[in-house]
């Protein structure tokens, strides 16, 4: 659901790589918590890449923000998931 934020939940951002299965099931995660996001491709783009890896001191993707907070990969998205801390994340407004 890669559109304008809705104003009742978090700002989320995502930079992800059209080859990564893990950041395809990231966004497919959102998606299916009906979550809109801003997915920023690193695919021959190394500005976003550097950005990438500038905010969150990592260097794989999927990188993942919510309102302007590293929170990792899809792996450490789906721990907060399966500790039910990510929904109320989800519902901070910035």
């Amino acid at each position: 659901m890669n559109t304008d934020q809705a104003t009742n939940q978090a700002f989320v951002e995502i930079y992800v790589s059209a080859l990564c299965p893990y950041c395809h099931w990231a966004k497919q995660m959102l998606d299916g918590k009906s979550i809109q996001y801003t997915a920023y491709s690193v695919d021959q783009n190394p500005k976003a890449r550097e950005e990438a890896s500038r905010r969150s001191n990592r260097h794989t993707v999927p990188q993942i923000f919510i309102n302007g907070t590293s929170i990792g990969g899809f792996d450490d998205m789906s721990l907060l998931q399966s500790q039910g801390k990510l929904d109320a994340m989800l519902a901070e407004v910035p």
